[in-house]
């Protein structure tokens, strides 16, 4: 279907964030997902990696970006380009809101085995993750 309609898109609540799908595989997409990130002030992810490039632009909001060895803060317009199997961790400041898009499959890694994943967030495939948001 060349449409996804508003009352089509799929939230998914983390303990993190709120991931709003827009447009993935389940959706009728084939090769891109596209999904908004909606954070609190003060809300991080887990330190984490995919096995395939992200990219995220910041519609409003701050946040401290960890992305490798780097770390850097990212606002309001600000693209950021997260390589494949770099490790990265996000943190909003004054809260968070982005729109993201990663090849249609692409699969989630943790970086220890700390990270419990809430139910409904993602699917077991392997030793990865697939997050709800992207499938």
């Amino acid at each position: 279907m060349p449409v996804i309609r508003d009352a089509e898109n799929r939230r998914t609540e983390t303990p993190n964030a709120v991931m709003t799908t827009f447009a993935s595989p389940t959706q009728g997409g084939a090769g891109l997902s596209l999904w908004r990130v909606d954070m609190e002030p003060g809300q991080a992810g887990p330190p984490h990696a995919f096995d395939a490039e992200l990219v995220w632009t910041v519609l409003a909001g701050t946040a401290t970006v960890r992305l490798g060895d780097e770390t850097f803060t990212i606002t309001s317009g600000d693209t950021v380009i997260m390589p494949a199997d770099v490790p990265r961790q996000v943190a909003a400041g004054t809260g968070l809101s982005v729109i993201a898009a990663a090849p249609a499959g692409a699969r989630a890694y943790t970086i220890d085995d700390a990270v419990d994943v809430k139910p409904g967030c993602a699917l077991p495939d392997g030793d990865k993750l697939l997050p709800a948001w992207i499938a």
